[in-house]
């Protein structure tokens, strides 16, 4: 299996890892994105011992004998006859006196609920350790509200971690590298599914269509990713009901407070706040503010960031039942194909747009650096009425605007200066406007137009 991506995460954890101390680091994220592959990728061919074990929901005692057997196998020792974690955690951080080990207990906060004072047991260790040791200690886990815990001032491992990696999903560049053989546009499309989860992109085959592996994947009965999207919700949300409201509301285009508490029929207010702070973290939804008035909660949207889930429950979630009844081919052509070429897609071609303009940036390739990027809020005083550009950015010399068309046709001079006198009927002063294109442009470049052709995203 080929490894993609991941190059800064890579370096940082090989760099602890080379270390001749005593190290303690912390990985944490959503289900999928990649944490355990990402420290098997960092080991690969480190010439490092290492203790890999993935923790069980089940007695500390069945941990502790599976934890033995791996130690007895990866030092050639007989059966180790330990009976709790603190004592065989004690053997391993002593036999690294003499040499680097590596100590991995991924799913962390599932050996964490069955063994009392954990937290304790290894900071404990880690103290008395921390100048004769060589252990490079990793802890991995899913749970994200319990992993953010163990670096709160109020746990006792606060200050004894070393590294810590909120590992994110893949940006729609490194996606793509899952499936080469598409076309831009294709590319497009795919990341608009199944966003940046790893295990999600190796299940894609660019040998076959878009359709096709949407219909493999996750619009066709039994699918393998039919079910991903309510399992990851379930596991971290006890009161379904309210996240499936909140969650189809968005789907539906429901992004101001008030709308989706109208539309979501959530019993209250406080409950809506549980449920979107609960899925925020679980980076399911995020929250964005206009540059231009980020303190106004008023102005706030809410919005689906994880594509699979955005597309679950636009389509799947939605028509289950017609799901269920349905052959696949004319499920999609009926509840999925328009929409999703017209509306779906140009939506989430926006975010791809918004996410080149970031990689750029922290690459160094736009002069002057943005230092702001997002909504921009307008009041039309000659409609009444106000409004949001979806993507400005705001650098020392001023705002720049961003169109994006993801349209078969050219973008035309007319479009342009269309788009530009609609921008400055609202007051938004730009230096610069920048349109992206999908089918690229009949019209050349100026000082103040740019253009990115959609290929560009891509080199």
């Amino acid at each position: 299996m080929i490894f993609h991506g991941r190059t800064k995460e890579i370096g940082r954890l090989k760099k602890e890892l080379s270390s001749d101390e005593m190290r303690m680091i912390l990985i944490y994220g959503r289900r999928r994105v990649g944490k355990s592959e990402l420290v098997k990728q960092a080991l690969k061919n480190s010439g490092i011992r290492s203790i890999y074990y993935e923790c069980k929901q089940v007695s500390e005692e069945n941990n502790v004998y599976s934890i033995c057997d791996i130690i007895s196998e990866a030092f050639g020792l007989p059966k180790l006859g330990y009976r709790s974690i603190d004592e065989v955690m004690n053997y391993v951080f002593s036999l690294s006196r003499e040499e680097n080990i590596v100590f991995v207990l991924d799913e962390y906060p599932y050996l964490r609920e069955n063994v009392k004072g954990l937290d304790s047991i290894i900071q404990s260790l880690v103290d008395r350790y921390k100048e004769s040791s060589k252990l490079k200690l990793i802890i991995l886990g899913s749970y994200v509200d319990i992993m953010r815990s163990l670096l709160e001032n109020s746990n006792p491992l606060f200050g004894r971690v070393d590294l810590t990696i909120d590992l994110k999903q893949m940006d729609y560049y490194e996606s793509a590298l899952f499936y080469p053989n598409f076309s831009a546009e294709d590319k497009v499309r795919i990341y608009s599914v199944f966003g940046g989860i790893p295990y999600y992109n190796r299940l894609i085959d660019d040998k076959k269509t878009v359709k096709e592996n949407i219909i493999d994947l996750i619009a066709s009965p039994e699918a393998r990713l039919e079910n991903e999207v309510s399992m990851y919700l379930n596991a971290e949300i006890s009161k379904m009901v309210n996240a499936n409201e909140v969650i189809e509301a968005l789907s539906k285009g429901f992004s101001k407070y008030s709308d989706i508490l109208s539309q979501s029929h959530v019993s209250s207010g406080p409950t809506l706040v549980d449920v979107l702070e609960k899925l925020i973290r679980m980076e399911v939804v995020e929250k964005r503010v206009p540059i231009n008035d980020e303190n106004n909660r008023k102005k706030a949207g809410y919005y689906i960031s994880d594509n699979l889930s955005f597309f679950y429950y636009r389509y799947i979630f939605r028509y289950s039942s017609q799901l269920k009844i349905m052959d696949p081919e004319v499920f999609y052509d009926r509840y999925i194909g328009t929409d999703f070429e017209e509306r779906y897609v140009p939506q989430k071609f926006e975010e791809i747009c918004r996410q080149y303009l970031i990689r750029q940036n922290l690459l160094g390739n736009i002069v002057p650096v943005i230092e702001k990027i997002g909504k921009y809020y307008y009041d039309d005083p000659q409609s009444h009425s106000n409004g949001e550009f979806d993507v400005v950015s705001r650098d020392e010399n001023g705002n720049v605007f961003y169109e994006v068309k993801f349209r078969k046709r050219k973008i035309s001079k007319e479009i342009i200066d269309e788009e530009i006198d609609q921008v400055k009927k609202t007051g938004l002063d730009c230096y610069r406007y920048v349109f992206f294109s999908r089918s690229g442009f009949a019209t050349e470049e100026t000082d103040k137009i740019k253009h990115i052709e959609l290929a560009d995203l891509y080199r």
